[in-house]
């Protein structure tokens, strides 16, 4: 059930196996206890803690050199903080490393921007005979490599593809038989309608020539007006629907995924929410917002599982209904996530599904509550460079977040609670489709859509 994480190397005599027969039960628990002692009251998870900053500022801030000194944006307001990067002494201007002398967040955040080390060695021989080896050690950025030619072609031709991908999906959609009341719309028709909308990101009004467009190349039998879009957006019973059809825009690429990754973001709308601060004494205005929890594989960014709450939302409750939901469809590794998700049960539903759980632990967590929670977490303890390959998967959620935001908006124009839910999943379906797009001439991906998706009756 646990295959892939075999075992954990303590020492060189000594394994915590996934089987606890592995070993005697009694070395088990006192090794367990020991272990669990040592990393209790040492520093290694404080020191985590800065790391995982480190990666956040490394990732999002613009760390610039000048002269021999590194200049790294605050975090909590304006300026920078020098970095002196010597690995023989670092230091840097920030209080944290003025208190304790220790590495702080800047220093680990300019080390991962220096990287990659490249060694030239150079041989000198003097008058004398005597040699001389010399060796200069170049410190860069790890870059990576675009395939520019396939990413040129599917931007060229995507906005095509997209509406006859989009249009095969909501084809497979039927609608319910109505035994009264004159002819409704057609469902797939209207969220064609809708997620096309969402894909343009103007308003539906301006949106109409669009869809008269799709409707000159076959794609509609009719043009909607502009306000049943808005109305078909706020019925319930679309909700399931758009789930389905995410679910079935990310199967083409099922032979690509095995690794995936669980993060939470949010999306703005136009209510606004007021509270009291009791820190700063005032009262504070702020856009609501809806959060969204999904799960998507590391490789392409494409969603297998969503689930769309309020911004009050815990995260962790989410991620085993993400994990049984991408497991009926995709043959899971490993799953990577934050410390909002290290809890026993979300690991045990992890290796559930014959995957590898690789989260982080909080601070004032340990290995007391045994099971694969403590093994992980020794794992994570003791073998700290292989478990942080793993976890740092973790970061091509946020890539997906960024990228459903940066093409489709963070913010939501509908109103209502279901028409936001909605409008939400309209934004992850157009996702997945320029996903699948993008492999097509990155892969050779040819994508094929074949389950039909049935629409609930509403209750009279």
């Amino acid at each position: 059930m646990f295959a892939t994480f075999t075992s954990v190397l303590v020492d060189s005599d000594l394994h915590l196996s996934h089987d606890p027969h592995y070993i005697p039960e009694i070395i088990y628990r006192q090794v367990r206890f020991r272990l669990t002692r040592l990393c209790t009251y040492s520093n290694i998870p404080d020191m985590d803690k800065r790391q995982e900053k480190a990666l956040m500022i490394a990732a999002k801030s613009r760390i610039t050199k000048k002269g021999d000194l590194w200049l790294v944006p605050s975090q909590s307001g304006s300026g920078n903080y020098k970095v002196d990067a010597n690995p023989e002494a670092p230091s840097c201007t920030c209080p944290d490393f003025e208190l304790r002398k220790l590495r702080c967040k800047h220093i680990y955040a300019t080390e991962m921007v220096i990287e990659r080390e490249q060694s030239i060695t150079q041989t000198t021989q003097t008058a004398n005979g005597e040699t001389t080896v010399t060796t200069v050690t170049e410190k860069v950025k790890v870059t990576y490599k675009q395939e520019w030619t396939a990413y040129n072609t599917a931007q060229t031709q995507e906005k095509d593809l997209f509406q006859k991908l989009l249009a095969e999906l909501c084809g497979l959609v039927t609608n319910p038989e109505y035994t009264k009341g004159r002819p409704r719309l057609s469902y797939g028709e209207m969220i064609f309608a809708a997620a096309f909308k969402v894909y343009s990101t103007v308003s539906c009004r301006r949106f109409q020539s669009d869809l008269r467009d799709a409707q000159g190349k076959g794609y509609l039998t009719k043009v909607p007006h502009f306000n049943s879009i808005f109305n078909y957006l706020e019925q319930e019973a679309l909700t399931p629907v758009l789930k389905e059809l995410i679910t079935q825009s990310a199967l083409p690429l099922k032979s690509l995924e095995s690794d995936f990754a669980v993060d939470s973001s949010g999306f703005s709308t136009c209510q606004h929410v007021r509270w009291f601060d009791a820190k700063y004494g005032k009262e504070i205005d702020h856009h609501d917002w809806v959060k969204v929890h999904l799960m998507s594989g590391v490789h392409t960014h494409v969603v297998t599982a969503v689930e769309i709450k309020d911004r009050n939302s815990n995260d962790g409750t989410f991620l085993p209904g993400l994990v049984e939901d991408t497991a009926k469809n995709f043959s899971i590794n490993e799953v990577s996530g934050d410390k909002a998700y290290a809890t026993v049960l979300n690991h045990e539903t992890i290796a559930k599904v014959g995957a590898t759980p690789y989260i982080a632990f909080k601070a004032n967590a340990t290995g007391a509550a045994g099971g694969l929670f403590g093994k992980m977490f020794h794992y994570f303890s003791f073998n700290r460079e292989d478990f942080l390959t793993h976890y740092h998967k973790r970061s091509n959620v946020e890539t997906t977040m960024h990228m459903v935001k940066a093409k489709f908006g963070s913010r939501i124009r509908s109103k209502g609670a279901v028409a936001q839910t909605n409008e939400v999943l309209c934004k992850i379906l157009c996702h997945n489709i320029c996903c699948v797009i993008q492999a097509m001439f990155e892969f050779g991906l040819v994508p094929t859509f074949c389950a039909e998706i049935a629409v609930a009756q509403k209750a009279s």
